[in-house]
């Protein structure tokens, strides 16, 4: 009997969906001998595909929606707007497809023209993070597909079962199955994946931890694509505003939207000593007031449960060590529903302690700290080995400019969250948070390579200096050294 692979609802621990763990030395080469047909086809016939693929989205979009409520436990209304990004995202890799990878020709002297084009890599790998289980794979593997590329896809072994729906979309749609193919499997499938001989690319969206590892498997294959897009600490800095209840607002939409599960989310809030105690009591009540309850609760919750147990123990234990090495608790992190992932937002001051740990706590906790300067406050933005995310609430355009000139991250907002960023637009980051690859609408630069041509429809060449003339009077090749 072969292995399985189950997945199990966070919000209740009931069995959602089972299937057999995929063999990865079978799926490549199907994937890798379908490429080029379908590389063949017209863009416009690749394009109507997709937008096919869009259209059955939209149909199936309520069950599509459900079943990412189920599976990752976000509220169903979230999961709904997971849904429509999904399908939005196929006009807008088409659009980028076109502004980013166009064909190009430059008319040069006596009929040259230099060409430029772009060609797809071949099969790439696509490894889909838990959080957004359908629309951050999907945002590799529609522009993947649109360039032409096959494309194996293994979906994280905790959110399989949208994985496979996503899948079954795209092949409703006329997406032929060998162009694009399922792998079902926990860490060592995707290891086998990522290092199989056959692929020519690996697209991944997930931890730093796994990014890294990734990053070392691929250290001697510079033939290989890899694009990496990871996680944050990312900071968000509270500075001269009047309207703390506005600010507060921002600041529990940053640190604890998606329970905490988004890799945008702030981490660390760091606000203006003289606004801190206004802020933090603003923040608190808010936090207070947040419903955490199963996606289909009612009233609607703000905040499901975070993947499983294994992640809100950690969690729970990163709070009570940072309590214990000085920080000062602001709200408790407590699990409110025995037994299951639930866990209510964590605050924590950490502003007395003489080390903090720069790592991405992946869930509803928010460390603050506080400081005197503006200075100070970007310094401490700054004060980390990602750079994903980041944002100022409040101050002047010039005290904007200033941070945005010094900030270092990928996404740097103004009065917005941290999180929410738009597909129409480049999306990474830095340092820890990946490898100079920003997906999103820049997606299309990764999944096709630019191929440069000279081209003359007729054939032209002389050599205009260095020939001496030959014994019966013809011009002869000088070389250095010889007769």
């Amino acid at each position: 009997m072969s292995e399985e692979l189950l997945s199990y609802e966070p919000a209740s621990g009931e069995e959602l969906w089972r299937a057999p763990v995929s063999n990865v030395d079978q799926e490549v080469p199907i994937a890798r001998a379908a490429w080029p047909e379908w590389a063949a086809k017209p863009l416009t016939f690749r394009s109507e595909t997709l937008r096919r693929f869009a259209d059955r989205v939209k149909a199936e979009g309520e069950k599509l929606a459900d079943l990412i409520a189920r599976e990752t436990g976000k509220p169903l209304w979230e999961a709904r707007t997971e849904v429509e990004s999904v399908a939005n995202k196929v006009d807008i890799s088409v659009t980028a497809y076109a502004e980013r990878t166009p064909n190009r020709r430059i008319e040069g002297a006596m009929g040259l023209r230099n060409a430029v084009r772009h060609k797809p890599h071949g099969a790439l790998a696509v490894l889909g993070p838990y959080n957004f289980p359908a629309h951050l794979p999907n945002g590799h593997i529609v522009p993947a597909l649109l360039a032409g590329n096959s494309v194996i896809f293994k979906p994280s072994e905790k959110t399989p079962a949208v994985g496979a729906m996503l899948v079954d979309l795209f092949h409703s749609a006329g997406v032929p199955k060998e162009v694009l193919r399922l792998v079902v499997g926990g860490p060592d499938t995707g290891k086998a994946l990522a290092g199989h001989p056959d692929i020519d690319g690996l697209l991944f969206t997930g931890s730093a931890r796994t990014g890294l590892a990734l990053n070392r498997q691929f250290a001697n294959r510079p033939d290989k694509i890899l694009a990496l897009e990871m996680g944050g600490n990312n900071p968000i800095v509270v500075w001269d505003t009047a309207d703390i209840r506005t600010a507060a607002i921002l600041v529990v939409q940053s640190a604890f939207l998606s329970a905490g599960q988004r890799c945008t989310n702030a981490r660390r809030l760091i606000v203006k000593e003289a606004l801190a105690d206004g802020l933090i009591e603003q923040v608190r009540d808010l936090a207070n007031r947040l419903i955490v309850d199963h996606p289909h609760a009612e009233p609607a919750p703000y905040m499901g449960p975070v993947i499983d147990n294994d992640a809100a123990d950690g969690l729970t234990e990163s709070f009570l060590i940072l309590m214990s090495n000085g920080g000062q608790v602001i709200r408790h992190m407590t699990r409110p529903v025995p037994g299951r992932p639930f866990l209510t937002p964590g605050i924590i001051d950490v502003t007395a302690m003489p080390e903090r740990p720069d790592i991405e706590l992946f869930g509803p906790l928010l460390q603050v700290i506080r400081v005197e300067s503006f200075e100070a406050a970007i310094a401490e933005a700054n004060n980390t080995s990602f750079g994903l995310s980041a944002a100022l609430i409040g101050g002047s355009p010039k005290l904007y400019d200033q941070f945005w000139a010094n900030a270092r991250a990928g996404v740097i907002n103004w009065n917005r969250p941290t999180n929410g960023a738009s597909s129409a637009a480049p999306f990474g980051g830095i340092g820890l948070s990946g490898n100079y690859r920003p997906s999103a609408f820049y997606a299309a630069d990764y999944c096709a390579y630019p191929v440069a041509s000279s081209e003359s429809d007729s054939m032209r060449a002389s050599i205009g200096v260095g020939l001496r003339e030959t014994d019966d009077g013809k011009p002869k090749l000088i070389r250095k050294g010889f007769l």
